[in-house]
């Protein structure tokens, strides 16, 4: 599942943070970690849950103090691990969306996409081709500048991300 965590985490950051200086390339890196660990791991509760993404931001926190630049490129890649999280629907699952204090909050249902079948996968991965569509379109990607500029700096424009908010 690429399409389905691309496009709702670039859609999610869109409506929510309108920072243009982040690197939304590393955002779609975070939300996909968690996809890709669990493609080669037995163990999906070692990137499915709040602990790992919390970690993870606060040592980047505290190894990039004073450097501001680096900073604002680790950060996405934990907030593109909560976005994950969000559209896998990891919630549902309490002992392993709240591991390793999984057990005091109780179990739950598990409804990670990986356990879904098929026709499932299928749907929200043409829904994620949708997202990603819209977000084209959204950031203005289809001008040649914009998208060179997305591509070697994750940046969306300033104008842009203002225009988008007047809609």
């Amino acid at each position: 599942m690429v399409l389905w965590f691309t496009g709702t985490a670039m859609i999610a950051m869109w409506f929510t943070f309108r920072d243009p200086a982040i690197d939304h390339r590393f955002v779609i890196v975070g939300a996909l970690i968690p996809e890709v660990v669990s493609a080669f791991s037995a163990q999906a509760s070692f990137t499915h849950n709040l602990f790992i993404p919390i970690v993870l931001m606060g040592v980047l926190m505290l190894l990039t103090i004073g450097r501001r630049q680096i900073r604002r490129k680790g950060i996405a890649i934990p907030i593109g691990m909560f976005w994950h999280l969000i559209f896998d629907g990891a919630w549902a699952n309490a002992s392993l969306f709240w591991w390793p204090l999984g057990s005091v909050f109780g179990k739950g249902t598990p409804v990670a996409v990986g356990e879904r079948g098929f026709g499932i996968m299928l749907l929200l991965e043409s829904l994620g081709l949708f997202l990603c569509g819209w977000f084209w379109l959204l950031a203005g990607l289809n001008d040649r500048d914009r998208r060179q500029r997305f591509l070697r700096a994750g940046r969306l424009d300033r104008d842009v991300t203002e225009r988008g908010s007047e809609d």
